[in-house]
């Protein structure tokens, strides 16, 4: 499932992913943050459909992306009255511009979160038709003083452990991690561990700009984390961070990924720096570790290696589920590369769509 600036495509294939046939664009011309389907209803598709000019439209599939119908769009922020920080300082209304992130229930096709922008957290249990701001998240006591990143003050991570349904994690540029042991009635902070040079505290609780973070389901303790620098690991549920960049040629960039049977396989795309979104030399490597982080081994069989000046996005990698984990990813050139090898080889499967702004995999029955 892939979320273009200019449309939704959805790609499939057989269990050797050889061959994909490709439909779309869907909602052409429109931007599509994200599509996601439910893991308790494989045809249940929710997509995120905006547009600068006619705003933001949620769209449901029943059918696995064939036909879709417009559902329930009224995001309203709920009692938290008050403003946030913007990039001076300066207070700035709270202001829905977008959803970012849908993040289906694991048990409830019917059931779904959003993380949005300005940064909140809202919940549908009626299929996307009517939705509710989990406003504990915004309430809990630094959402005054949350920022936005340069591409906005963005809810784009959203987490259900596995093991706990009352457990969530989220992820927000530019404030941090967060979580909520209670359903989402409550949060708090989990950033212990980060360190931002660009603050007036490196160090502070919150105002770190985390791009990406990444679960394992079979370990719902242990997070990566792919920082505005920096790639991160806990082994606390987020109680404390570490570094595990390692000898990573950079460790800025914006995606990271769990292989599906390996938990200590992880995947990260680095890019030259904040200022340069695009591979260092011009060379596209996925980076792999099959330690849990530290130590990385460039993957580039398939890969361009030269004159490559693409960038890809947090939300644009993806892992299936299948023997061998098959690993994805698009770019802002428009192509979306697979390997059905766990990162060994690569081909890329489309190439020339409008630039990706998603991917996700899902294994059918």
């Amino acid at each position: 499932m892939v979320g273009t600036h200019k449309g939704a495509f959805i790609l499939t294939s057989d269990a050797k992913r050889e061959r994909w046939n490709i439909t779309g664009p869907h909602f052409a011309g429109w931007e599509i943050y994200h599509i996601k389907g439910s893991p308790a209803d494989p045809n249940r598709l929710y997509a995120s459909q905006s547009n600068g000019w006619f705003g933001q439209q949620v769209q449901r599939s029943n059918d696995g992306g064939v036909t879709w119908e417009p559902v329930g769009n009224q995001f309203v922020y709920d009692g938290v009255p008050g403003t946030h920080q913007w990039y001076d300082g300066t207070p700035h209304p709270w202001e829905f511009k977008r959803v970012w992130h849908f993040e289906p229930s694991l048990t409830d096709p019917d059931t779904v979160y959003a993380g949005v922008e300005d940064a909140a957290l809202f919940r549908s249990t009626d299929g996307g038709g009517t939705w509710q701001e989990l406003a504990g998240l915004r309430g809990h006591g630094t959402g005054a003083s949350w920022q936005p990143g340069a591409g906005g003050l963005c809810l784009h991570t959203i987490i259900l452990d596995p093991s706990d349904s009352q457990r969530m994690f989220i992820a927000i540029s530019a404030a941090g991690a967060f979580r909520t042991d209670d359903a989402g009635k409550t949060w708090r902070p989990i950033n212990r561990g980060l360190k931002s040079e660009f603050l007036p505290d490196a160090n502070a609780e919150v105002g770190h700009c985390v791009h990406r973070i990444a679960m394992h389901r079979s370990r719902p303790g242990v997070l990566f984390m792919q920082k505005h620098w920096d790639v991160m690991r806990s082994d606390d549920a987020g109680e404390s961070w570490q570094e595990v960049s390692g000898n990573l040629p950079t460790d800025f960039g914006f995606a990271i990924d769990v292989h599906a049977h390996e938990p200590e396989t992880i995947y990260v795309v680095p890019i030259k720096s904040d200022s340069e979104h695009f591979p260092l030399d011009g060379k596209l490597r996925v980076y792999r570790s099959r330690t849990g982080g530290n130590e990385w081994e460039p993957l580039t069989k398939g890969l361009p290696q030269s004159d490559c000046y693409v960038n890809v996005l947090r939300n644009a990698m993806a892992v299936d589920s299948l023997d061998s984990c098959g690993v994805y990813f698009g770019t802002t050139g428009g192509q979306v590369y697979a390997s059905a090898d766990a990162g060994d080889s690569w081909m890329p499967i489309v190439h020339d769509l409008p630039a990706v702004l998603s991917v996700e995999a899902q294994t059918l029955p």
